[in-house]
């Protein structure tokens, strides 16, 4: 059963990162979605610039410890990532990219954030007074 838990987990884990780099194009859809993204995106930024472990990471060791095995070594990213899926050498140039496609889409979801028309009181004239 932690075989099956610790494969949920990357599963989840990998889902995350995508909603990191790419949910904030779903707030051109659902625009308030745009703050639990910020969140996300927030604690991407945070657990990969301090000591901090990701909790995803840290139910990861959990279950591989429950089959004997030891926590990923140099964590998520360095295990799953870095040389496998992305090339070591274009790590610097993916990062860029990355923190690009997110504001692409915070300037999309700010320029599709529903705004309210100024009400105008009945029985004024649209033009001001001078």
């Amino acid at each position: 059963m932690a075989g099956l838990l610790t494969d949920v987990t990357v599963g989840v884990h990998f889902a995350a990162l995508l909603y990191i780099g790419l949910g904030g194009f779903l707030a051109w859809r659902w625009p308030r979605s745009v703050f639990v993204h910020v969140f996300f995106a927030a604690w991407g930024v945070i657990v990969n610039v301090t000591p901090l472990q990701c909790p995803l990471t840290a139910l990861e060791n959990w279950f591989r410890g429950m089959q004997g095995l030891g926590p990923l070594p140099g964590g998520f990213n360095e295990y799953y990532i870095y040389g496998s899926i992305v090339p070591r050498g274009l790590l610097p140039v993916v990062g860029v990219g990355a923190i690009v496609v997110v504001i692409v889409s915070y300037v999309g979801a700010w320029k599709r954030w529903p705004r309210r028309s100024p009400v105008q009181p009945s029985g004024s004239s649209a033009s001001p007074s001078v």
